[in-house]
């Protein structure tokens, strides 16, 4: 111990002092302070701390850290706590040189002046609101944060220098300049309290936000919208033109949904025959060396899904462009797949007939009707398999439904979008503005047109900015309305106050203002209340609690309609019709919930008509894997695939304890316990009743229940077809169980990138 004694450390200035243990042993103790079942001298004494003269504090915190950190687990789930106050220590003596934050104005003219924040916040407020919030803020909540939320916070989020990893920030100055950045436009009246409230909301997890709102919003870079849709028509100035859009929005942290499905199939004519054309799979690859252009300045990675019809020519082709057979020429596999389906096609998988591909350039009609009108095309579809002059081919729709299926299952990412669904329950017209993709997880629906150069107004992009309600912090329904108030007019001001890269971005979202509320904490939501996925004791209070939701968002967009105007294009929605998504879902749902609804719905539609909406979506359910971990909460609507998950990240392994672990143990149900994905297919269609655009809905395969521990065919096509049946728009992963996926899964970003997204 003397040797120790007499050793000197390195402070983070540089400068020297004697070591002093009782120092580390106070920081331990304080940590632990309030925390069940830890223990100060086992951290201490795992940490293993091998001294040395001139050893850095730094280093030493971070070996104290990481020992508790490895202690989490379900015997000792606090140390989750107990890890994340050091870490916060750690945090702050790196951003301010001490433990306690600097004033909130001292605070935001150091990092203008440095260059990190933008500088209307500066410009905006005056130094009486600076005085107002930095008397407001409450520094205490970042002690609530579990480790892994540290973690992603100083990984992804708080404003930092990525390169030296120096950090700029601690956790609550986001909350509060996300808040004054978002209202900083409104009424100096009103604006404080919304800004105080909106803080309170998004500081204490009742509202979660999505990365690029996290990590963007307070700083110059304003580009915050999760989800970019972009669609390409079947020309060179087209392809070009997308592959531009791209990498302008990859490189802004945006997530990709590509549409390719217009263009024609390998061998169709060009020019009138002077020329053969290449196909699609040249284009895809131009496609993904695109995506993977840019890294989103170290917050994540580049990622895009394309999508294609299922009739498509080259469609045995494009099915198996993932998969790790074949050769570098005849694959693209570092891009996801969106395989569009339609009543049509399912109706020949049913009736054990035959499915015929077709070139989209060789069927006029055909590929705009897939969208706007089922009758239409199946009419046109019939009349071309009639047609001898044009080129086509035939397949057992059983052998194309089980090559799907097959690839499906083999890599997880060939996701399924119901095209009709997209367009029969719809917030828009599909005659006028028809749903032709989703985004990179499968929850955006939203019309899209072709680029045909990269300055082309009329081209449409569609972008959808994201947050969701902590169902975990709601006690009672009735907490959504201020809640829905708040993240929609938040969301709906960030879209005035982003900046557009291309211009056909910028006139899609003013016109339309689409909004994506959704949820996280579903399956701590359930566990509390006591039921479960798979029995149907979830029904009721899933079915309740989405009318609630979609009830009070809309409620909010009518009320800022009324303050601020509709937006643009409101007449190209349904809701314009006096359509509500309890019109047009799927009445297959009746069957298996009888539950009424609640809330007055011909009041609303009364509003609705009478004074319009600002917003044409309001809410789509989206993976929330990162955004859930800063609320220590479940992700998306997901069940845990254990009470502690560990996820590997590139920050490292992070642990994780499902909400109230110690009280609700027996109440969750995880998701290797479901015996089948029916129960949850049920729950997702009662989300889709309301839901205005789509839902990230997985579905999840464990081979040791099947004989032979092989998934039967069969089960595979009977769940695609009951997730068709009840109205689901969408399917997202398919995850098999492999034995380590009970301990470790790969984290994936939020609003929609990196690798695939979960906000």
């Amino acid at each position: 111990m003397n040797a120790v004694a007499n050793l000197k450390v390195t402070k983070r200035d540089g400068s020297l002092e004697d070591i002093n243990l009782d120092k580390i042993h106070k920081v331990v103790t304080w940590a632990a302070e309030g925390l069940d079942n830890v223990s100060v001298s086992l951290v201490e004494m795992r940490s293993h701390i091998q001294f040395y003269n001139g050893i850095r504090t730094d280093d030493i915190h971070e070996t104290i850290i990481k020992a508790a950190a490895d202690l989490i687990s379900v015997e000792s789930p606090d140390y989750q706590y107990l890890a994340a106050r050091l870490a916060i220590f750690h945090l702050r003596k790196i951003a301010f040189g001490q433990f306690e934050p600097p004033h909130l104005y001292n605070h935001v003219t150091k990092l203008t002046n440095e260059g990190k924040y933008d500088a209307h916040i500066l410009q905006d407020y005056s130094r009486e609101e600076f005085e107002q919030l930095n008397a407001y803020i409450d520094h205490q909540r970042d002690m609530s944060f579990s480790y892994a939320a540290v973690k992603q916070l100083d990984g992804k989020y708080l404003v930092q220098n990525r390169v030296t990893k120096q950090i700029y920030e601690s956790p609550q100055f986001l909350y509060m300049l996300v808040a004054m950045c978002l209202f900083a436009r409104y009424p100096q009246a009103t604006r404080l309290n919304y800004v105080k409230k909106f803080y309170d909301a998004i500081s204490n997890f009742k509202i979660s936000l999505p990365t690029p709102i996290m990590a963007g919003v307070r700083t110059p870079t304003r580009q915050f919208s999760s989800c970019v849709l972009i669609e390409c028509d079947d020309s060179l100035d087209s392809i070009n033109a997308t592959t531009s859009a791209i990498v302008k929005y990859v490189s802004q942290r945006a997530g990709i949904g590509i549409n390719a499905g217009r263009i024609r199939a390998l061998g169709s004519e060009i020019r009138g025959g002077e020329a053969q054309h290449t196909g699609c799979i040249p284009f895809y690859k131009m496609f993904q060396a695109a995506v993977k252009s840019c890294s989103q300045g170290g917050v994540r990675g580049g990622a895009a899904t394309l999508f294609y019809p299922l009739w498509h020519l080259e469609v045995e082709s494009l099915l198996v462009l993932r998969n790790n057979r074949g050769v570098e020429e005849n694959r693209v596999r570092h891009l996801d797949y969106g395989v569009q389906i339609n009543r049509l096609l399912y109706s020949r998988l049913i009736k054990n007939s035959t499915i015929t591909l077709f070139s989209p350039s060789d069927v006029p009609g055909l590929y705009d009707a897939f969208f706007a009108d089922q009758d239409e095309f199946e009419r046109l579809y019939e009349m071309y398999e009639r047609d001898e002059t044009i080129t086509k081919r035939s397949i057992p729709a059983v052998d194309l439904f089980s090559l799907l299926m097959q690839e499906r299952a083999s890599t997880g990412r060939i996701y399924i979008q119901n095209v009709d669904h997209c367009n029969t329950h719809s917030p828009f017209n599909p005659q006028l503005a028809p749903v032709r993709q989703s985004n990179l997880c499968l929850e955006i629906a939203l019309p899209t047109k072709p680029l045909n150069d990269i300055n082309d107004s009329n081209g449409e992009i569609a972008l959808c900015t994201l947050s969701a309600f902590n169902l975990g912090a709601i006690n009672h329904l009735e907490e959504l309305e201020e809640l829905a108030e708040l993240a929609t007019r938040a969301l709906d001001a960030l879209l005035d106050y982003q900046n557009y890269p291309i211009k056909a971005a910028e006139v899609a979202t003013l016109n339309r203002r689409t909004l994506g509320i959704g949820v996280i904490n579903y399956a701590y939501y359930l566990a509390k209340n006591k039921v479960k996925y798979s029995d149907g004791s979830a029904i009721a209070l899933t079915h309740r609690t989405f009318e609630a939701i979609q009830y009070y968002v809309l409620k909010a967009s009518v009320k800022l309609a009324q303050e601020l105007g509709t937006c643009p294009k409101f007449s190209e929605t349904t809701y314009a019709q006096g359509l509500l998504p309890i019109d047009t879902y799927k009445k297959d749902l009746d069957k298996i919930c009888q539950e009424p609804l609640h809330l007055d719905w011909e009041s609303l539609r009364s509003d609705i008509v009478k004074h319009g909406l600002r917003n044409s979506t309001l809410t789509a359910l989206m993976p929330s894997e990162t955004s859930s971990q800063i609320a220590n909460a479940t992700n998306g609507i997901e069940p845990p695939r254990g009470l502690v998950s560990i996820k590997a990240s590139k920050d490292g392994i992070l642990k994780q304890v499902v909400p109230e672990f110690e009280r609700l143990q027996h109440q969750y149900e995880l998701l290797w316990d479901m015996p089948s994905n029916e129960g949850y297919l049920h729950l997702v269609g009662i989300m889709q009743k309301f839901i205005d655009q789509s839902i990230s809905a997985n579905t999840n395969y464990d081979p040791q229940r099947f004989e032979g521990q092989k998934v039967p065919m069969k089960q595979l096509i009977k769940d695609l077809l009951t997730a068709y049946k009840f109205g689901l728009k969408t399917l997202y992963y398919q995850n098999t169980r492999d034995g380590a996926d009970d301990m470790q899964t790969n984290i994936q970003d939020d609003g929609c990138a990196g690798g695939a997204c979960k906000i």
